[in-house]
């Protein structure tokens, strides 16, 4: 026999077509085509196994249609063809015999033992490639069995299984499968299954075929093909009086009460089957009811019970609906149904997760609890199909937990499905309740036969189960994680017993995961068991191991705190008995240690809570006094339940039973009572009821200070504010606050934001008053701005806080438009807005202002020059051009009194150089002694900064030269030229100031100043005329005074011209005879010589100089002749004199020795 791979040997492909289909260069032809016998191969090989035939039998397939057949199958797009098994007719005695044929439809027939379903996977078969790959075989039971349980055999072990293992296989996340709609699909494939669950489970409801008579039946057709009504004159009068036709009419009616009957007296066990039996049932006898009563108003039945009516036979009409039952029968079903129609059972039978589970009870519950009230199903068949419903929900938990797999799961993975779990069994026991309280009023009501109200749930044991599962899955989890690596444990078992406990857990682990651990059958239960005690055999060496480390760990234990610590660490095991009660000797080390934390918390809460770090935290976080000290009570308290919590975690729930523990818990019960903060929010609420608070007067007042004025503030009182902290952390700490106190408190937290923001505004706007008063200069600048804050204060003094309270918070939304409802809260923001920006006006006033002011003070000191000067008048230009852009007012007055500084210090500058030019130009050479008492006359520490300043600024000296040309002595440059030098000279350095340019408020201004004169100074020129005193005329004077020393000096040098214009002959008949006045020119000639008879060649006079080296020979020389002509004159005239002299004295001596002495005697003398 052939195997199902065997295919024909098919020749090489020709003409360009490969096996697979690549075309080469070439013309394309048609592909190979399918060949017939290969499927006739392939099915010898497939089905004997699959029929249960030989090959005889199947021969029957292969007749003359085959090939036509297979062909159309393999080349058209048709999907499937069917082979079907179909029992031939014989005898029950004779063996079955069968037929098979081949046919691409598909058709149902009881006598198709089998049919076998072959679908191609593709649009057409390939030659080149095995069939097995390219067919799908699919058997489809037949014979005996309805479809029903065929189909969901295949629809449930088969199709859905397959479908979420390839789901599963792919991983991907919820969000992933969501958006691919795989959770569509999958309850799209549970509601099938669900469906041929309840095909196969519906109650056969007898159908009723009421039997009319052929004449009956052939007069109404005869009545309705002539368009007439039919009655019974339709019939023949002599049948009408056949006592043999009414008996045979009689016989039919008690026939047609019988099977009525049948149906009108159908029943079920509901505590037998499931829930949808049950509802199926009664929606299927609803309908076949509604079946016989249509039958029963067909014209047929009518004809029927007029003859017998027309016959007198009244037995037979007249009881004939009260014998059936049917009216009785239709009513009760109709208020059943009630009940049963559009019943959310569905949901819970195709449920794929727990959410779904959960969400359908809640859907059931809720439909039975609302159409229990209206329908009157009976209480004692409610709770059997509760119970069945329950049995649904059992079964639909284990399908869905089982599917996950449990103990290989994840523990996060299998904690939420257990948790989900919980909350499903929780939502069924709560509606449960309720169903059970309207079950039982609806008995009441109805007046019903009591019985007890009892719902026995199926999933009892599961959801047992479930939470012990939970439990234990947890206590394991925990022994893992402590025996595993990271918590370093896993070696300690090592060294000390040889043992690896992480590898001793996971062992113990695996008896439990190779059984079912959601079987609570007796079975089950028995396995449980055994591998829950082979289990706990291979923990408990685990335990003791962990135990003996516990226990050396303890016993190092320095401290209380230490063994916290250690408890902390090993907490997670003290759920295990044996563990818990290795540790029970410490307990009174314990309580110890929990006395002394108690006691430090005595001590802190006697400290009080104004005194602590708590209070003043609380006020940085804005919280109010009393909420910060009933928070900080509360803290102290769940301090105190921590320590208590900790001693209990660690010792167990009866630690208090003991004396020691008993103290300790009276004495914490005691503490707890003065932490109860009740009494501190009574003596609060008595104080805010003893307050006379509110929110209302004038929204600004005038407060008068103690130490004299006034000052703005906002008429707000700060408590209210504090009540709406208060009450709101009250609130929050779960206080009930009174109703009035609350509507106080929502008062004030409705003012607040605007009562914050007005004190805001006000404080700000007292501080830009402040430093306008601290800086008088800017005052001018920032009036307008002080003004407009001004006319605000007025307008604010005239709005009340009334209109804040009754606005609520609907301010916001209100339209801008609105202007009588939100001028208030408009109010506050303009004048905000305007202090905000006095306040940014005065601040950049000020920082500009001081600026100007260091420019200014600078140039007191900067260097004496142009572009020193010129640099700093720019910068405060540019400050006077941005005061202008940003539109200060009084700006004009403003910068006239700035230019008044600045003339100021510059006047005082050029005073200071006047007198450094004075002091250079007075300055004589260095011969010259009068400079040292200058300096030392100016020596204070004034002149020494302006010499240090200025000291750049000197005098370049003049040189004037005598010269002497064509025998004429003359000054070359002449005086005059020395005066205008020092004159140019003073004026350039006064210039230096005089020059520069003014500062000026309005170059941002369009002036009308093309026609006329300037309408103001440019420059500083005039501060020459602010001198109130000599200062200006001093260094002209000095000129003048050092002019006429020039004038002086040179007037000596040109005397001497003289000497070129004089004749010796006029010079000596001047002088004559007289030896005196020869004398006396000699003299003044030898003095005068002292002018030019010197080595020097130059005279200074510290500015200026002469020089007369080139004069200065030749007036020597012509000197010299001039003094020896007059000298040798002299030299004659003395001569001549002495000559005459010594004539005269001898003579008269000659004279007197010719006198005789005796004549002289008595004779006067003379001489």
């Amino acid at each position: 026999m052939a195997s199902p791979d065997t295919t024909p040997t098919l020749p090489p492909p020709t003409n360009g077509v490969l096996s697979n289909g690549t075309s080469h260069e070439g013309p394309v032809e048609p592909a190979i085509a399918f060949d017939p016998n290969a499927f006739h191969t392939f099915l010898l090989a497939l089905l004997p196994p699959l029929l249960g035939a030989t090959t005889e039998e199947l021969q029957s397939l292969f007749d003359d249609e085959f090939d036509g057949r297979v062909s159309r199958f393999a080349m058209e797009g048709g999907g499937a063809i069917y082979v079907v098994k179909k029992r031939d007719d014989v005898d029950d005695d004779v063996p079955p015999t069968y037929t098979y044929t081949l046919t691409p439809h598909l058709t149902y027939d009881s006598s198709h033992a089998t049919t076998l379903a072959i679908i191609k996977r593709g649009p057409t078969l390939d030659p080149t490639s095995p069939l097995a790959t390219q067919l799908h075989v699919l058997n489809l039971f037949g014979g005996d069995e309805t479809p029903y349980e065929s189909l969901h055999a295949l629809v449930s072990s088969a199709v859905k299984p397959w479908f979420e293992a390839f789901v599963g296989a792919r991983g991907g996340g919820k969000d992933g499968d969501s958006k691919m709609g795989i959770p569509v699909a999958k309850k799209k494939f549970a509601e099938l299954e669900l469906s041929l669950l309840h095909l196969q489970q519906n109650v056969e409801i007898p159908e009723t075929h009421l039997i009319i008579h052929p004449v009956i039946q052939r007069a109404v057709e005869q009545a309705r093909a002539a368009g007439t009504r039919p009655s019974i004159a339709d019939i023949p009068s002599k049948l009408l009086n056949d006592s043999t036709f009414l008996n045979t009419l009689h016989g039919h009616v008690n026939q047609w009460i019988k099977s009525i009957q049948t149906v009108t007296k159908l029943s079920r066990d509901v505590s037998s089957g499931t829930a949808s039996q049950e509802i199926n049932f009664w929606l299927s006898l609803e309908r076949a009811l509604e079946g016989i009563e249509t039958q029963l108003r067909s014209e047929e039945v009518d004809m029927v019970m007029g003859c017998l009516r027309n016959a007198k036979r009244f037995h037979a009409t007249v009881s004939f609906i009260a014998d059936t039952g049917l009216k009785d029968a239709m009513d009760t079903v109709h208020k059943y149904n009630q009940l049963m129609r559009d019943f959310p059972l569905n949901e819970l039978l195709s449920a794929t997760d727990l959410d779904k589970i959960q969400e359908a009870v809640a859907l059931i519950f809720g439909h039975i609890n609302r159409k229990l009230k209206l329908s009157p199903y009976p209480t004692r068949r409610t709770l059997p199909l509760v119970e069945a419903i329950s049995r649904d929900f059992n079964d639909q938990l284990l399908r869905v937990l089982t599917s996950h797999r449990l103990l290989y799961t994840p523990y996060e993975t299998f904690e939420r499905l257990m948790t989900q779990a919980v909350a499903t069994f929780r939502t069924w026991d709560d509606h449960s309740k309720e169903f059970t309280n309207v079950a039982r009023d609806a008995m009441r009501k109805r007046n019903e036969k009591f019985i007890p109200i009892k719902v026995v749930p199926a999933h009892a044991k599961l959801q047992d189960r479930i939470r012990y599962l939970r439990d234990w899955r947890k206590q394991h989890e925990q022994l893992a994680v402590m025996t595993g690596p990271t918590k370093g444990l896993g070696g300690v078992g090592v060294d000390m017993g040889g043992m690896d406990m992480e590898a001793e857990v996971k062992e113990a682990y695996e008896f439990m995961k190779r059984i079912d651990v959601l079987d609570v059958s007796t079975d089950g239960n028995e396995i449980w068991v055994a591998a829950e005690n082979a289990y706990n055999e291979r923990v408990a060496r685990v335990e003791n191991q962990i135990i003996a480390r516990l226990r050396d760990r303890l016993g190092t234990a320095r401290n209380a705190n230490e063994m916290f610590r250690v408890f902390s660490k090993f907490n997670a095991l003290f759920v295990r008995p044996k563990i818990r009660g290795a540790i029970s000797e410490y307990q009174t080390q314990l309580i110890d240690s929990v006395k002394e934390d108690i006691k430090r918390l005595h001590d802190k809460f006697k400290t009080q809570y104004r005194f602590s770090e708590a209070y003043h935290m609380s006020q940085m976080r804005d919280l109010p006094p009393i909420s910060g000290a009933i928070i900080w009570a509360r803290q102290i308290d769940r301090q105190l339940q921590t320590y208590m919590k900790r001693v209990e975690d660690v010792l167990g729930s009866g630690w208090e039973h003991y004396a020691e523990g008993q103290k300790l818990k009276s004495e914490s019960a005691a503490f707890r009572k003065k932490l109860d903060t009740r009494p501190v929010y009574d003596a609060w609420l008595h104080d805010i009821n003893r307050r006379d608070m509110g929110v209302s007067g004038r929204l600004l007042e005038i407060v008068r200070l103690r130490g004299g004025g006034f000052q703005l503030a906002v008429n707000f009182d700060p408590q209210i504010i504090t009540l709406f902290k208060e009450v709101r952390n009250l609130l929050w700490q779960n206080f009930q606050v009174p109703h009035a106190i609350t509507n106080m408190a929502k008062d004030a937290k409705r003012v607040y934001p605007h009562a914050v923001s007005l004190m805001e505004t006000v404080r700000t706007y007292g501080q830009t008053l402040d430093l306008i008063e601290n800086n008088k200069m800017i005052e001018w600048l920032v009036a307008e701005y002080r003004n407009e804050a001004q006319r605000m204060v007025g307008r604010g003094m005239n709005i009340r806080w009334d209109y804040f309270v009754s606005q609520y918070d609907t301010a916001r939304y209100i339209s801008a438009g609105d202007g009588r409802d939100n001028r208030h809260i408009q109010f506050v923001r303009e004048f905000a807005s305007i202090v905000s920006m006095l306040q940014d006006k005065t601040n950049n006033v000020i920082d500009l202002n001081k600026d100007i002011s260091r420019a200014v003070e600078e140039l007191s000191t900067c260097p004496y020059s142009a572009e020193a000067f010129t640099e700093l008048l720019t910068k405060i230009q540019a400050a006077i051009d941005r005061l202008n852009l940003e539109g200060y007012a009084n700006l004009e007055h403003w910068v006239a009194e700035l230019d008044k500084r600045i003339e100021s210090t510059l006047l005082q500058r050029l005073i200071q150089v006047i007198h450094i030019w004075c002091s250079e130009f007075d300055r004589a050479d260095d011969a010259d002694g009068r400079r040292d008492p200058l300096i030392k006359r100016r020596g204070d520490k004034r002149y020494k900064d302006e010499k240090h300043v200025e000291g750049g600024l000197t005098l370049k000296p003049i040189v004037h030269e005598i010269r002497i040309q064509n025998q004429v002595i003359f000054l070359d440059p002449p005086i005059e030229y020395a005066r205008q030098t020092w004159i140019q000279q003073l004026h350039s350095w006064l210039g230096v100031v005089c020059r520069l340019r003014r500062i000026q408020s309005s170059r941002y201004e369009i002036g009308l100043q093309m026609q006329g004169a300037a309408i103001s100074e440019t420059t500083y020129t005039s501060l020459l005329t602010h001198f109130t005193d000599d200062t200006l005329e001093r260094p002209f004077i000095l000129i003048e005074n050092k002019v006429q020393q020039l004038k002086d000096y040179v007037a000596k040098w040109l005397q001497f011209q003289s000497l070129w214009d004089l004749e010796a002959e006029s010079v000596f008949n001047r002088l004559g005879d007289s030896l005196a006045l020869w004398q006396q020119l000699l003299t003044e000639i030898k003095k005068a010589r002292s002018t030019f008879d010197t080595s020097e060649t130059q005279k200074s006079f510290g500015v200026c100089v002469i020089d007369y080296e080139q004069v200065q020979s030749r007036v020597n020389a012509k000197y010299d002749a001039w003094q020896r002509d007059i000298l040798s004159r002299f030299g004659v005239k003395l001569g001549n004199a002495m000559k005459d002299m010594h004539a005269a004295i001898l003579k008269a001596r000659n004279d007197l020795e010719h006198q005789s002495i005796e004549g002289l005697v008595g004779a006067p003398r003379r001489f």
